[in-house]
């Protein structure tokens, strides 16, 4: 490539190992001193490319030049304003640069001979010989140098003999004819007081040329520390234009939900007061618009918020900066979302549609549960003890992180690296058999079952979620339901929806112990009737109960006939029964047993129950992906097998869990005592930490974690209160997984994680109580006009709502969630919500169902006119809705206010 047509290159980039080369050819000392005594130095710049390009470098003579530039003033801006000095080439430049003479006079023969001008005339009685001023390297030649010092002090007055033998050894004639005016007395200082005199004229005009060009170079940097100085000006101006168009748009969408609360506020005051229809001819057609667009706008709005107050948790549609949360609807009841408005209810931050999906593919790829984002933010920046301190603390995610040690020491044993051709050819869907015999040993032991267990009734595939999909692909239809008691573990919600598109029915569970239950949550074959006949009368067709045992998240262990008594109730209607033991060995107190349905003489409908195990729980091996379902239903079992060809697992890794499961005297003798041991002393540190912050929690010697109770520490009793709590721990570096993540019927129960090192949850409680803190300072020391504002509208919306008890929606009361009562909460006699909550951005929608239209609206309003004005979203939160990203919403806030003023 030919670089000679292409003068200054300023945008040229150079990488390090560039500069470095350029840099061990600029600071040669016979390049410094040749480049200080040229007039026009381009040929020495012009000669560093030729080098530079022989060693693969190509660049011209221009960009070495202006590099070399750039990089003195960058070497004199941070020397000038003693900035600390950690620029790469600081030192190589200071080596350069700081042994220059205080005087520079590069056109006029070199800084050396302007020394010795000042020194006085008998510093040129012995003459210049060549190649004083330094060696030559890298392929540079001294003639220059000679000849410039020549021509500098010829310009003093004095000649210079430059003797240069000729090829023979004899003088050359230029130096006879030198030696020949010596002779002659013509350069004597002692002959020619004139020329003495004139010698003193060019001393003079020679310090002055040098004082001038040492001003020019002043002058030189001065303009350049102006130039970066502006440049940095224009940066801070730039930012201080980004943070003003921040703040527009921040007031921007304030100002946008501001107009929509003033729109419905109008158009409810000119609405009649019955719902009337478009035929009646009492109703103008302006004043049915009016009606229509509200009847129309209001449900698109809240499209989740049809559902019943069981399922409210679980289809909430979060979305906020750090967040994006997404969960299926699980009622069949839930309206179509308009797209518009469903974007600013999911938040900018949720995918867009894509043209290339299907509606299932954008729906699963929009989806993201709570459970997931808190893990997703772990993920990206996990906590480390040495490398990452800072980073973030796990104690959300149901894990055991205290066996390592124990399963590295087996999992490396000689018996595990064996390798059979037959381990890696595709196998039995189902598992290879020696697999499932193993399995089906290992239950039967650890599950006391009165009869062997048989290998053909065993399934295995990678993980508990892929065989809950499996299963309820194979025993539901799609739209079908299968009902769970809830608070339940979310993902199953993903589990069985995703694929087969089957919902789960809510058994909400009551958080406080009554006369009737003896513990908080508990399940009863009463609450599983109650919640079979309710979704029958919605028009469900419920095909499955799944039962956990132990509890996920309550940690409850249920005894043996309570077990028995609901796969009873699962008989009497004809319900599959899903058993989920996965956590049937992580009972680590002696007081507590545990008794798995495979312990049963007999099953109420053995045909009709299935159930679940893994290694992931029990054996602190989530990563290997091995879960495994016992049933005696054939054609269950045969269905399965043709779906296990998308689950399978691996040949060496299906070695290697058979080898673990027979290994009896490890598991009996070595694993569960040393993994129970450790998982009580994990239990009690942190069940002491919240003793002596006096949380209630349940008190469980089961599972790997604690269901606490928050509840005092939430501003209001909402999800979306508990969610900004969610975040407030985030914030502090620590996953914790809310209540709501479990659709837990109650805002502000939180699962924490304690089967960690204990350095780990030592730290993880530190941030714990650090964010509890911050969370009472601000309960504290409330706004009062917020709070004000919130008591009145609670108020207007109650009392305006009294009318009609059965019917209206109940805004979100100050009152202390300690004072609501389950049955408050819980509405049998209607399927009416009893919140509704809408803030900016985050969009918290809890049940927002009117059967009267007008009396729904004024919860609306006031749920927006309260939310508004109490939220903290617009201080915490750089907005992302504008009419340029997403111009439909704004369309339909337009929409809206143009037909409100007709």
């Amino acid at each position: 490539m030919d670089f000679r047509g292409r003068r200054h290159e300023r945008g040229s980039n150079w990488t390090d190992p560039e500069i470095v080369e350029l840099l061990q050819l600029w600071s040669d000392e016979s390049v410094q001193i040749e480049l200080e005594s040229s007039l026009r130095n381009q040929r020495v710049f012009d000669r560093i490319a030729h080098v530079l390009r022989e060693k693969g470098i190509f660049r011209t003579g221009d960009q070495c030049r202006e590099k070399i530039k750039k990089m003195k003033l960058e070497y004199r801006r941070i020397k000038d304003n003693h900035k600390m000095r950690s620029w790469k080439f600081y030192d190589v430049m200071d080596r350069v640069l700081a042994n220059r003479p205080a005087i520079t006079y590069a056109s006029m023969g070199g800084a050396v001979i302007a020394q010795q001008v000042f020194q006085g005339p008998d510093a040129y009685l012995q003459g210049v010989p060549v190649g004083s001023f330094g060696p030559a390297s890298s392929g540079f030649s001294d003639v220059n140098i000679a000849g410039a010092a020549a021509a500098a002090i010829q310009i003093a007055g004095r000649p210079v003999s430059h003797e240069q033998p000729s090829k023979d050894g004899s003088p050359s004639p230029a130096s006879a004819r030198q030696r020949k005016r010596r002779r002659g007395g013509k350069t004597s200082w002692s002959h020619g007081g004139a020329r003495c005199g004139g010698q003193g004229s060019l001393d003079r005009a020679l310090a002055s040329f040098l004082n001038w060009q040492r001003s020019a170079e002043e002058r030189l940097l001065s303009l350049e520390e102006a130039r970066l100085e502006r440049e940095l000006q224009a940066e801070e101006r730039r930012e201080e234009r980004e943070e003003r168009r921040a703040e527009q748009e921040r007031q921007h969408e304030l100002r946008l939900f501001s107009m929509l609360t003033g729109a419905l506020a109008a158009v409810r005051q000119a609405a009649p007061t019955t719902v009337t229809t478009p035929t009646d001819p009492r109703v103008s057609p302006q004043a049915h618009s009016s009606a229509s667009l509200i009847t129309t706008a209001a449900p698109s709005i809240s499209s989740s918020l049809s559902q019943t107050p069981s399922e409210a948790p679980a289809s909430q549609a979060v979305s906020t900066q750090e967040t994006t949360t997404l969960t299926p609807p699980t009622s069949v009841k839930a309206s179509k979302t308009s797209p518009s408005v469903s974007a600013a209810l999911t938040g900018a931050d949720s995918p867009g549609r894509s043209i290339y999906l299907s509606n299932r593919g954008n729906s699963i790829r929009q989806h993201e549960g709570i459970l997931q984002e808190g893990f997703a933010q772990y993920a990206l920046n996990k906590h480390h003890d040495t490398e990452n301190p800072d980073g973030v603390i796990n104690m959300g995610t149901s894990e055991n992180k205290l066996c390592f040690d124990l399963l590295l020491k087996r999992m490396t044993k000689p018996d595990m690296l064996h390798i059979d051709p037959s381990l890696l050819q595709y196998s039995d869907w189902r598992g290879h058999t020696f697999l499932r015999e193993a399995v089906a040993d290992f239950l039967t032991q650890y599950c006391s079952a009165p009869n062997p267990l048989k290998a053909d009734n065993v399934v295995v595939m990678n993980g508990c979620g892929s065989l809950f999909s499996c299963v309820a692909a194979v025993i539901c239809d799609p739209k079908d339901a299968i009902l769970i008691p809830t608070p339940f573990y979310g993902v199953i919600t993903e589990d069985v929806h995703l694929y087969s598109d089957v919902k789960l029915f809510h058994v909400p569970l009551d958080c406080e112990a009554d006369g009737k239950d003896s513990r908080p949550f508990h399940l009863t074959v009463g609450k599983l009737e109650e919640g079979l006949i309710k979704a029958e009368q919605e028009g469900l067709t419920i095909r499955a109960v799944i039962l956990m045992n132990p509890h996920n998240p309550l940690a409850d262990i249920y005894t043996l006939a309570e077990m028995i008594s609901f796969l009873e109730f699962a008989k009497r209607n004809e319900l599959h029964a899903i058993v989920d033991e996965v956590y049937m060995l992580t009972v680590f107190d002696e007081s507590a047993t545990f008794h798995s349905v495979l312990s049963a003489d007999s099953l109420p409908d053995p045909q009709r129950t299935h159930v679940m195990w893994g290694l992931s729980k029990d054996f602190a091996m989530s990563g290997v992906r091995l879960g495994t379902l016992h049933s005696e239903n054939r054609d269950l079992v045969e269905a399965l097998a043709q779906l296990g060809s998308f689950h399978g697992i691996s040949g060496p890794t299906q070695h290697q869990v058979a080898q673990l499961l027979q290994d009896r005297e490890w598991i009996d003798e070595e694993f569960l005592p040393a993994n129970r041991s450790r998982l009580k002393a994990a239990h009690s540190y942190v069940t002491g930490e919240l003793k002596s912050l006096s949380i209630p929690y349940l008190d469980r010697p089961a599972t790997l974690y604690i269901w606490a109770d928050l509840r005092k520490y939430l501003r209001e009793s909402s999800f979306e209160e508990e969610l900004s709590m969610w975040r407030s721990f985030l914030r502090h570096k620590l996953v914790l997984s809310c209540g709501q993540a479990f659709s837990c019927s109650l805002p502000g129960w939180f699962r924490i994680v304690f089967a960690d090192q204990h350095n780990h949850l030592q730290l993880g409680l530190k941030r714990f109580r650090e964010a509890l803190k911050e969370m009472e300072e601000k309960s504290a020391s409330p706004d009062p006009r917020s709070v004000k504002d919130a008591s009145e509208e609670s108020e207007t919306s109650v009392k305006e709502d009294s009318g009609d008890s059965d019917n209206a929606a109940t805004v979100n009361s100050t009152s202390s969630p300690r004072q609501e009562s389950a049955d408050q909460l819980k509405e049998k006699d209607s399927p009416v919500p009893d919140a509704a909550s809408l803030a900016p951005k985050e969009f918290e929608l809890l049940d927002c169902q009117a059967s009267n239209h007008a009396e729904g609206l004024d919860s609306l309003i006031g749920t927006l006119r309260h939310q508004i004005r109490s939220s903290d979203w617009l201080e915490k939160n750089t907005p992302e809705l504008s009419a340029g990203e997403d111009p439909e919403i704004l369309d339909v806030f337009k929409a809206l206010l143009q037909r409100a003023k007709k």
